[in-house]
């Protein structure tokens, strides 16, 4: 998420409640979306400003439509989307941990992550998958945590 829309520290605010994550408007973001499964885990990543990892979440709701298309004032409306035909989708997150901020130069650092999407050449979506292996680095060596 951009933090300057919606950081770590305001879902950080509102506890460990579900929080929809509204307006992507990227199709492979929104299919990435579409393969999270209640319960995975993510890093939540402020994109544009800051450009790190800054805690962990929680998909506590799967994908569903998005409700911002629909609306005629929402800055994400849609005019070609329509409830029958969604063409975005969000996903609820909930809180599990703020983490030490882990920067995009730090993860380009080490060669155990060279294959990471987030780090590919040319890639602007922060809604990648993160392999097992990427996972178990990130939270171990570089966060300093339990993998």
């Amino acid at each position: 998420s951009e933090p300057d829309v919606f950081s770590f520290d305001m879902l950080l605010a509102k506890g460990k409640v579900g929080e929809e994550w509204t307006g992507v408007r990227n199709y492979q973001a929104r299919n990435n979306m579409r393969a999270m499964k209640l319960g995975e885990r993510g890093f939540f990543y402020h994109s544009n400003i800051g450009k790190e990892i800054v805690g962990i979440v929680e998909v506590a709701k799967p994908a569903y439509p998005d409700a911002t298309q629909f609306d005629r004032r929402h800055k994400y409306f849609d005019p070609k989307s329509s409830p029958d035909n969604p063409r975005w989708l969000n996903v609820d997150v909930k809180l599990v941990k703020k983490t030490k901020p882990v920067s995009l130069a730090e993860l380009r650092r080490h060669k155990e992550l060279a294959n990471m999407r987030t780090l590919a050449k040319g890639n602007r979506l922060s809604i990648t998958p993160v392999d097992p292996a990427e996972w178990k680095f990130i939270t171990g060596r570089l966060m300093g945590g339990k993998k």
